[in-house]
C-alpha cells in the first residue's frame, strides 16, 4: 500500500495544512475569488472550511489542485542544473 502513494505529491499532507497554507499565501478574499465556495467568502474560518471540504469532494479536489499548482508544481519546475554554465 505504501508503494501505491510513492508518486503522489499530496501523500501525507493533511487537509488542515493545505487550507492553512493557502490562506497564509493568498488570504481569504483572494482564495474565495479563486475557488468560489461560501466557506471561503462568508465569515471564513479554517474550522468551517475543513467541515465543508470533508463533506464535499468536488470542492476538496479544487482546493487540492490549487495547492498543487501553488506549492508543489513550482518546486518541481525549478531545475537547479539550469543555472550551471558550461565550462569553456
Amino acid at each position: 500500500m505504501a508503494g501505491e502513494q510513492r508518486n503522489n505529491p499530496m501523500h501525507g499532507i493533511k487537509l488542515e495544512k493545505i487550507v492553512t497554507d493557502l490562506v497564509d499565501h493568498y488570504g481569504w478574499q483572494i482564495l474565495g475569488e479563486k475557488i468560489k465556495i461560501n466557506c471561503f467568502r462568508s465569515e471564513p474560518s479554517v474550522k468551517s472550511s475543513l467541515k465543508f471540504l470533508r463533506r464535499t469532494q468536488w470542492a476538496r479536489d479544487e482546493v487540492e489542485l490549487l495547492y498543487k499548482e501553488t506549492f508543489i508544481e513550482q518546486r518541481t519546475s525549478i531545475n537547479p542544473w539550469d543555472n550551471l554554465k558550461p565550462q569553456d
